[in-house]
């Protein structure tokens, strides 16, 4: 049987949802494969949402138009903004979530998406067609057919395959294929891509045990509550409905270390089993033991799993050890001293290709209209594989519209979003272990913060046809009010006799002269909030009817206490943009090239740079070597 589509996209994660939405938002006929609709979007690991960096990507993926933000607002069960203490470049929401009723929002979502299809199945084999002429790729992907022998055909295909292909779980010295427990692997599909010269390798990760919340003893633990303060990610929601739950902390001891110690002789990290690499900043219990001998405690967090669940998921607790070790050991916290799971922790090596191959697009150099999300580029994470399969949504989508004008694909730029960040690390410099993003790989995070993803993306969003009407209109109404805040602090003019006390009474140096309502605002002591208790027509400025007050009044507050950095940076970001215009992509055959180092020149020709600032960024490149491609673009 055959299905003609404009777009493909194979599996159902969250890089596979983000792309298939956006495909099928932007007008595109999609189809979305996926082998288990009941776990559409499942939370393999934690249930959870954002994190350092994480928080920002979900929050641009919002704002571009995508799902993540408003399906996890309404699964909510505790939500926090890390890194308050620090500057708001460094601010980071992050949600526990319902894992169930995770799934079933997202169901609803796709349900309710025009244009997409979902068909339950797996993908076996990538159908390619060769092509003449002197295109750059010798194959163009033109479909799919399944284990049931189901043929899909389509203009793109987008592959968001997760840990499914040839997954091989690990527990102990017992292995099991698969790509997640109790759900098959998927093979052959992986060497359909790479006999057409796609390279192909191996990574490892892992999860925690699953806890039965009857079986702990709550009052060994430290609780960890929520914000009071109702944040969201999406700037199109209403506060969560969901009853908000509580985590609980607790640390390991010298006697969980021995037990797990015992057990090393037979964990598949340090017996041969396992030659992959995991994620490096999400080790293993056992991978800590080993590289800080020293320590005396680890820290764990016990987090809820929904609102309807004893499953419990035990945060920093990921192993592979055999199954009676993994227990035993946690049997020594005096909180898990009865100690109920559902299931022990597991380790999962899966394959992944060479992000190198791709394009900024995130489509293969090699196989045309293929483009890759998620995992199998060598990430780790739900967001960072919702934001790679928003982009590649959109630029598959973009792909499927053209009869014959040239591919301009959509590409965010590292000064634009961190979804901009992650796929210009893989493209331009690759993976040697799963790729996580935090706030420190962004050298423009003081204009890339979680309070103005809208700001910076939902315009653009709905130039595309991704963001609709009202999501623009809500983006222009908030504009216009965070803009009339910062008029009326930088014309306001304040008398000392009639704000000195109030002054006196936080803390803060009363006036000596009249001065500007925006001078207060950039006193480290002071903020629009206790402001304008002190000023009612500042107040009423803030009053002013929005769905979304506290979050107008802190954008505005945050462009103008630093609005001096913002601009540095962004200087600093415009000079980079002038190396992104100079287009070298063919214009040089870099192994002639003796002026260069021989690692650039290799590595040059490896990826292939699009542009000089592009080739600036990779690894081996020094800047001298960029003088010398400068000098030559010049002749």
């Amino acid at each position: 049987m055959k299905f003609n589509y404009d777009v493909l996209i194979i599996g159902g994660g969250h890089a596979g949802c983000e792309a298939a939405c956006a495909s099928a938002n932007m007008g595109a006929k999609t189809c979305l494969i996926t082998m288990d609709m009941n776990k559409i979007a499942q939370m393999s690991c934690n249930p959870a949402i954002g994190g350092i960096a994480k928080g920002q990507i979900v929050r641009e993926i919002d704002a571009l138009g995508g799902q993540m933000g408003l399906v996890t607002d309404a699964t909510s069960i505790q939500f926090r903004m890390l890194n308050v203490g620090k500057g708001p470049a460094m601010w980071s929401p992050r949600s526990q979530c319902d894992r169930g009723k995770f799934i079933w929002e997202w169901r609803r979502h796709l349900d309710a998406t025009e244009n997409l299809d979902v068909w339950q199945d797996q993908a076996e084999e990538l159908l390619v067609e060769n092509l003449a002429g002197n295109s750059d790729t010798k194959v163009r992907a033109i479909g799919v057919r399944t284990i049931w022998g189901a043929e899909l055909y389509a203009k793109c295909i987008v592959v968001t395959a997760g840990t499914f292909l040839n997954g091989l779980m690990h527990i102990g010295r017992k292995m099991v294929p698969g790509g997640r427990i109790a759900e098959p692997a998927v093979t052959h599909f992986t060497e359909s891509i790479t006999r057409h010269g796609v390279n192909s390798a191996r990574m490892k990760t892992g999860t925690p045990v699953r806890i039965d919340k009857r079986s702990v003893h709550f009052e060994d633990m430290e609780l960890q509550p929520g914000e009071n303060r109702m944040y969201q990610f999406s700037y199109m929601n209403k506060a969560g409905a969901l009853k908000q739950l509580p985590c609980w902390t607790v640390n390991t001891n010298a006697e969980v270390h021995e037990v797990l110690r015992s057990g090393l002789a037979d964990s598949p990290l340090y017996n041969g089993q396992i030659q992959s690499i995991g994620p490096r900043y999400c080790p293993s219990i056992e991978t800590k033991l080993v590289t800080f001998p020293d320590r005396e405690k680890h820290p764990l967090f016990l987090e809820p799993e929904g609102e309807d669940t004893n499953e419990m998921y035990l945060n920093g607790f990921s192993s592979s050890l055999p199954m009676d070790v993994q227990i035993a050991a946690l049997k020594k916290i005096p909180a898990f001293r009865d100690l109920k799971v559902y299931r022990p922790g597991y380790a999962i090596e899966y394959d992944f290709f060479d992000p190198t191959q791709l394009s900024h697009s995130l489509e293969s150099k090699i196989i045309s209209n293929l483009f890759m999300a998620g995992q199998v580029n060598g990430t780790t994470g739900y967001e960072e594989a919702g934001g790679q399969g928003t982009l590649a949504g959109i630029n598959a989508a973009l792909k499927a519209g053209l009869d014959s004008e040239p591919f301009k694909p959509f590409i965010l730029h590292r000064d634009e979003a961190y979804i901009g960040v992650l796929i210009d690390d893989l493209v331009t410099k690759g993976v040697d272990e799963p790729y996580r993003m935090f706030t420190s790989r962004a050298e423009y995070r003081i204009l890339l913060r979680q309070d103005d993803a809208d700001a910076r993306l939902t315009e653009k969003s709905y130039e595309l046809g991704l963001a609709k009407r009202d999501r623009y209109e809500w983006w222009m109404k908030k504009k216009e009010h965070i803009e009339e805040i910062e008029t009326f602090c930088q014309n306001f003019a304040i008398k000392p006799k009639l704000i000195n006390s109030a002054l006196e009474a936080v803390g803060t140096t009363p006036l000596q002269y009249g001065c500007k309502l925006i001078d207060l605002v950039n006193r480290p002591q002071l903020n629009l909030a206790n402001l304008s208790e002190m000023i009612p027509a500042l107040k009423e400025v803030l009053d002013r009817p929005s769905n979304r007050r506290e979050e107008i009044a802190e954008a505005a507050e945050i462009r103008m206490k630093y609005k001096g950095y913002i601009e540095r940076e962004r200087m600093v970001a415009e000079k980079m943009h002038r190396l992104e215009n100079i287009k070298i992509k063919g214009h040089f055959n870099y192994e002639e090239l003796q002026g260069l180092s021989t690692e650039c020149r290799q590595k040059l020709m490896k990826i292939q740079p699009e542009t000089l600032a592009q080739a600036s960024r990779i690894p081996g490149v020094s800047p001298s070597d960029i003088n010398v491609l400068l000098v030559l673009m010049g002749r």
